[in-house]
């Protein structure tokens, strides 16, 4: 078929959903506010394509306001235990190898994650390792032994 009888599609109706976790969503009360505004940002990004006209923009901000209003729909918002001493979602451990060589995390949601930032998700398999755990054990991880030196449950300020 020629080419001259093929509606021109901009790709707008061909964008395929951002996939969601099937894994529960749990996050912190920073985690919670980076979702809002992140959703808040793509109805801007939406009312601006659309007053423009853009329908890869307007297919492409819908796409992700789907996404975050999913994501802040099934929000299980969990502040980690001010006493507690076991390592759990929300916390921050120091691990420390054979060399005294240092490394921080803090276990927060699968969206707000940035390992290059120290955050890593709670369901990676380096915080499955630490996850009721306490000061003083060693974890196997994938760069080798490490021991925990340090719990720290006070939440991740904004």
């Amino acid at each position: 078929m020629s080419r001259a009888f093929v509606k021109e599609d901009s790709g707008a109706d061909t964008l395929p959903e951002r996939p969601v976790s099937a894994n529960r969503n749990l996050v912190t009360r920073r985690g919670l506010a980076l979702i809002e505004a992140e959703a808040a940002r793509q109805r801007e990004a939406l009312a601006a394509a659309g007053a423009r006209g853009d329908r890869d923009g307007v297919a492409q901000a819908s796409r992700e306001l789907r996404y975050w209003s999913a994501r802040r729909a099934n929000a299980e918002p969990v502040d980690p235990p001010q006493d507690g001493e076991a390592v759990t979602f929300g916390m921050a451990v120091t691990l420390e190898d054979g060399n005294g060589r240092q490394r921080r995390f803090r276990i927060v949601g699968e969206d707000e994650a940035d390992p290059n930032e120290g955050r890593i998700a709670w369901v990676s398999p380096v915080a499955r390792a630490l996850m009721g755990k306490w000061t003083g054990d060693e974890v196997s991880l994938p760069g080798g032994t490490m021991e925990i030196v340090a719990v720290d449950p006070q939440p991740e300020t904004f």
